[in-house]
């Protein structure tokens, strides 16, 4: 049993070594299964499996991201981004350049490019030149990708319109227009390493790279995102999936939010340097006696204490966010949710008021709108827990396994590091302990 545990921790090594994929050991038994499985299939002990590994076997790589990565996609999934595309990117981008180049990583079997070139074929006029490139690591769905034929299940989010003029009928479904397939080129790239020609600076107008980031470390993770910055051209796009953020101030990015969806800019001109975290804020006694209040649950008095503070403090927006949190917990959702409409009229990138909304849309069983807000506050702030816990626990009361899965299974990680300011405002109640405790308990139910 040690020596398979020791075996199945150097493949998780060996994982995040080759391909940057990070696993934790959740996943153990899901490796043990493949690693006996591939090495059988060569005719190798595990032992002999994991020496070759580690030496230059790029096949065997590629089967292996094949087997740890969820490939399942489909044409205009996730279409808000689409719209932001069509309506803001693309117009942006003809008027700037004379040629247009837009790059899909992680494009797996390749709905996400073919997907690229249908907008840009409908948005772009016909005299600009349009590339886009496609790249995974992944050999079979490149294979799959390259060959342009798919279930009818692929087109379930498509466009009536999109479906009648770039599919036609083929054996067992369809095949994409001869013409999208032209303007689409596959690569196989393991984004573990860079590529001076792939990531050459100022090279695209769009890039997209959805839920790509979660299967990586976090060193990979942010080496891709700095080459991708790199390889954007300065007002160039990038577009990331639900489960990725960089918050709202990534180095040499801006963050935009339009057509319910976010994604960020390449500023112009030299990078911005990462900001420094600010300084701590020494709060007034007020607002220290409020919040302890809040966290013994004396939600009246804490709203009697905030009533009191006048003047220019009372106009703060942190003082509006405690008092929307306290109007909530008592049961008064509308009055906070007004609060937190003026505090984005402020600041659309305030994590907080976000979070605090769709708390509000919880508690009157506006799920959809819950979901938005939460996403939101959890891309707006990376490190936030609450809206990774509150997301898990609506995926599972709406029966979205995986997605409660992957949201609990990060808030766990989170939760470690909140602040109690946060667990006191948006916890409900419960401390630290609990709250971790409660998605175990919900992570235990769903696995």
């Amino acid at each position: 049993m040690a020596r398979e545990a020791n075996e199945v921790a150097r493949l998780r090594r060996l994982l995040a070594e080759r391909l940057g994929m990070a696993f934790d050991d959740k996943k153990d038994a899901l490796l043990a299964e493949i690693l006996q499985q591939r090495a059988t299939q060569h005719g190798l002990t595990d032992r002999g499996y994991l020496d070759r590994l580690a030496t230059a076997w790029t096949a065997e790589l590629s089967t292996l991201a094949e087997a740890l990565t969820v490939n399942e996609t489909y044409f205009f999934r996730n279409i808000e981004q689409f719209h932001a595309l069509a309506e803001v990117a693309l117009p942006e981008r003809v008027r700037a350049r004379g040629r247009l180049d837009i790059l899909s990583v992680g494009c797996s079997t390749g709905e996400e490019a073919y997907t690229l070139a249908m907008v840009a074929a409908e948005r772009v006029p016909d005299s600009l030149e349009v590339g886009i490139v496609g790249l995974d690591v992944n050999r079979v769905a490149l294979r799959k990708a390259m060959a342009g034929r798919y279930s009818l299940w692929s087109l379930r989010e498509t466009p009536e319109p999109a479906r009648l003029r770039w599919f036609k009928q083929a054996p067992e479904g369809v095949e994409v227009d001869a013409r999208i397939r032209g303007r689409v080129r596959f690569v196989e790239h393991n984004v573990a390493r860079d590529d001076p020609v792939l990531f050459a600076p100022g090279t695209y107008d769009v890039v997209f790279c959805r839920n790509l980031l979660m299967y990586l470390t976090p060193d990979t993770a942010r080496a891709v995102i700095e080459r991708i910055t790199r390889a954007l051209a300065p007002g160039g796009f990038l577009f990331l999936g639900h489960t990725d953020t960089l918050g709202s101030r990534p180095p040499g990015l801006d963050v935009h939010h339009s057509h319910a969806a976010f994604y960020y800019k390449r500023v112009q001109g030299s990078p911005r340097v990462a900001e420094p975290p600010p300084a701590p804020v020494v709060r007034p006694r007020p607002r220290e006696r409020a919040l302890r209040l809040v966290s013994e649950e004396r939600f009246a008095e804490a709203l009697q204490e905030l009533e009191a503070i006048t003047g220019a403090e009372a106009d703060r927006p942190d003082m509006w966010l405690v008092r929307g949190c306290v109007l909530a917990h008592l049961g008064q959702t509308g009055r906070a949710a007004q609060l937190c409409r003026r505090l984005l009229e402020r600041d659309a990138l305030y994590a907080d008021a976000h979070q605090l909304l769709a708390d509000c849309f919880e508690g009157d069983d506006n799920h959809a709108s819950a979901q938005r807000h939460h996403r939101i506050a959890a891309q707006l702030d990376p490190r936030f827990a609450m809206p990774r816990m509150r997301l898990g626990l609506l995926a599972r009361r709406l029966g979205d396994r995986r997605g409660a899965e992957l949201e609990l299974d990060r808030a766990v990680q989170l939760l470690r590091e909140e602040s109690g300011e946060r667990i006191a405002l948006f916890g409900g109640g419960f401390g630290r302990s609990a709250l971790i405790a409660l998605c175990r308990a919900e992570l235990a139910a769903v696995s």
